[in-house]
Protein backbone atom coordinates (compact mmCIF):
# COMPACT_ATOMS: atom_id res chain seq x y z
CA UNK A 1 0.00 0.00 0.00
CA UNK A 2 1.20 3.46 -0.98
CA UNK A 3 0.89 6.84 0.88
CA UNK A 4 -1.05 8.06 -1.96
CA UNK A 5 -3.59 5.86 -1.75
CA UNK A 6 -4.08 6.88 2.34
CA UNK A 7 -4.18 10.63 0.90
CA UNK A 8 -7.17 9.79 -1.60
CA UNK A 9 -9.05 8.70 0.93
CA UNK A 10 -8.38 11.95 2.96
CA UNK A 11 -8.95 13.71 0.25
CA UNK A 12 -12.22 11.84 -1.01
CA UNK A 13 -13.50 12.22 2.52
CA UNK A 14 -12.39 15.90 2.84
CA UNK A 15 -15.12 16.31 0.22
CA UNK A 16 -18.25 13.90 1.36
CA UNK A 17 -18.48 10.05 3.20
CA UNK A 18 -21.52 8.01 2.22
CA UNK A 19 -21.92 5.05 4.25
CA UNK A 20 -23.59 1.77 2.45
CA UNK A 21 -26.30 0.30 4.32
CA UNK A 22 -24.18 -2.19 5.74
CA UNK A 23 -22.29 0.15 7.50
CA UNK A 24 -25.03 1.81 8.96
CA UNK A 25 -26.38 -0.83 10.56
CA UNK A 26 -23.30 -2.37 11.71
CA UNK A 27 -22.66 0.98 13.43
CA UNK A 28 -25.92 1.05 15.00
CA UNK A 29 -25.65 -2.82 16.28
CA UNK A 30 -27.12 -1.89 20.07
CA UNK A 31 -24.16 -3.67 21.44
CA UNK A 32 -21.22 -1.97 20.13
CA UNK A 33 -22.23 1.61 18.65
CA UNK A 34 -19.65 3.49 16.66
CA UNK A 35 -20.21 6.73 15.83
CA UNK A 36 -19.70 9.18 12.93
CA UNK A 37 -17.18 11.11 14.62
CA UNK A 38 -15.49 7.93 15.49
CA UNK A 39 -15.35 6.84 11.50
CA UNK A 40 -13.78 10.10 10.90
CA UNK A 41 -11.56 9.69 13.51
CA UNK A 42 -10.23 6.22 12.15
CA UNK A 43 -10.10 7.80 8.35
CA UNK A 44 -8.14 10.73 9.44
CA UNK A 45 -5.83 9.82 12.01
CA UNK A 46 -6.11 6.07 11.21
CA UNK A 47 -3.86 3.40 9.18
CA UNK A 48 -4.27 1.44 6.73
CA UNK A 49 -3.87 -2.07 7.52
CA UNK A 50 -5.27 -4.03 4.20
CA UNK A 51 -5.08 -3.00 0.54
CA UNK A 52 -7.77 -4.69 -1.64
CA UNK A 53 -6.96 -3.07 -5.51
CA UNK A 54 -8.76 -5.50 -6.81
CA UNK A 55 -12.04 -5.38 -5.15
CA UNK A 56 -15.48 -5.47 -7.13
CA UNK A 57 -17.05 -2.37 -5.29
CA UNK A 58 -13.74 -0.54 -6.53
CA UNK A 59 -9.83 -0.17 -4.65
CA UNK A 60 -10.67 -0.12 -0.87
CA UNK A 61 -9.08 -0.47 2.02
CA UNK A 62 -9.41 -1.65 5.61
CA UNK A 63 -8.12 0.77 8.56
CA UNK A 64 -7.61 0.88 12.43
CA UNK A 65 -8.37 3.44 14.11
CA UNK A 66 -8.86 3.99 17.86
CA UNK A 67 -12.73 5.51 18.71
CA UNK A 68 -13.93 6.96 22.29
CA UNK A 69 -12.23 5.46 25.04
CA UNK A 70 -9.45 4.47 22.57
CA UNK A 71 -11.36 1.17 21.56
CA UNK A 72 -9.79 -0.04 18.32
CA UNK A 73 -12.14 0.33 14.74
CA UNK A 74 -11.93 -1.26 11.93
CA UNK A 75 -13.45 0.88 8.68
CA UNK A 76 -13.49 -0.74 5.02
CA UNK A 77 -13.58 2.89 2.75
CA UNK A 78 -13.05 2.94 -0.90
CA UNK A 79 -12.72 6.67 -2.41
CA UNK A 80 -14.62 8.12 -5.13
CA UNK A 81 -13.66 11.19 -6.71
CA UNK A 82 -16.03 13.19 -4.87
CA UNK A 83 -16.81 11.51 -1.99
CA UNK A 84 -15.71 8.07 0.12
CA UNK A 85 -17.59 4.91 0.39
CA UNK A 86 -17.78 3.67 4.03
CA UNK A 87 -18.34 -0.07 3.20
CA UNK A 88 -18.75 -1.62 6.83
CA UNK A 89 -17.09 -0.88 9.67
CA UNK A 90 -16.89 -2.89 12.97
CA UNK A 91 -14.89 -3.58 16.58
CA UNK A 92 -11.90 -6.27 15.81
CA UNK A 93 -13.03 -9.73 17.67
CA UNK A 94 -10.14 -10.63 19.29
CA UNK A 95 -10.63 -14.39 18.17
CA UNK A 96 -10.13 -13.34 14.68
CA UNK A 97 -7.70 -10.77 15.24
CA UNK A 98 -3.66 -10.92 17.22
CA UNK A 99 -3.58 -8.18 20.28
CA UNK A 100 -2.42 -5.58 17.20
CA UNK A 101 -5.68 -5.62 15.88
CA UNK A 102 -3.44 -5.70 12.69
CA UNK A 103 -2.97 -8.71 12.05
CA UNK A 104 -5.56 -11.91 11.43
CA UNK A 105 -4.94 -14.34 13.83
CA UNK A 106 -4.05 -18.12 11.27
CA UNK A 107 -6.81 -20.34 11.11
CA UNK A 108 -5.98 -24.05 11.93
Amino acid sequence: MNASFLEAIRRAAQKRIVYLPHALDAMNAPVNIVSADEVRQVIFHGQVIEDYPEDVRGHSALMLGLGHRKRPIHVVCSPKDEFLVIITVYLPDEHRWESDWKTRKKRI
